[in-house]
């Protein structure tokens, strides 16, 4: 079992650091709303993790991959969801320097937990990644949940870096032509990844 925590920390720290819509979106809400919103954000973000790991390791994510029309239905909503929060980002037009509006973190938390869940690649990087981890005489349920709890703590761990980070230079993000640069970027990225997912294959 060690080693199969080991083995998947590596390959989920690695996946973790790399750039993508989930750093993008706690950047920028750490940016637009402080730090409570964007640990809301994560929080939210490790939840749906959570649950697609359990849904992997009970045979629901194999289902969804198995799946044409499954699969087909939930990657054009989560397509038509990422679009939505991107056209929204860019159409804003930003609040004055150094005044944030105040964090809503109920609703940064359900953001992230939606962004996760309607996004497909996640439930198939844990249909093709959660099996080769558990061991045969492990309860698959369980062993799905630790390994998702194991990616959870390393992007919780980047999460706070990058919060922290954006913290400590909030005077100079704070300024309303940067937050709305920031806006700008993340919002036609949101709509990037809403057109690559819309787009890619099965």
């Amino acid at each position: 079992m060690l080693t199969s925590l080991a083995s998947f920390a590596l390959v989920a720290g690695l996946l973790t650091l790399m750039p993508g819509l989930d750093t993008a979106l706690v950047l920028r809400t750490a940016v637009a709303q402080g730090r409570a919103a964007a640990f809301a954000t994560a929080l939210g973000i490790n939840v749906g993790a959570l649950i697609w790991g359990a849904a992997a390791a009970v045979g629901v994510s194999a289902l969804l991959a198995a799946s044409q029309l499954a699969y087909t239905v939930l990657r054009f909503v989560g397509a038509g969801y990422l679009v939505w929060l991107g056209v929204g980002m860019l159409r804003r037009r930003g609040t004055p320097d150094l005044t944030p509006p105040a964090p809503n973190v109920r609703r940064a938390w359900v953001r992230g937990l939606t962004t996760n869940l309607l996004n497909p690649k996640i439930g198939a990087f844990y249909v093709a990644m959660l099996p080769q981890f558990i061991p045969a005489e492990s309860s698959h349920l369980a062993m799905g949940l630790l390994l998702a709890l194991v990616h959870d703590l390393e992007g919780m761990a980047w999460f706070t870096v990058l919060i922290c980070g954006a913290h400590a230079v909030r005077g100079w993000l704070g300024r309303r032509a940067v937050r709305r640069a920031l806006d700008r970027v993340t919002g036609a990225a949101l709509i990037g990844f809403g057109a690559k997912l819309a787009l890619m294959d099965h």
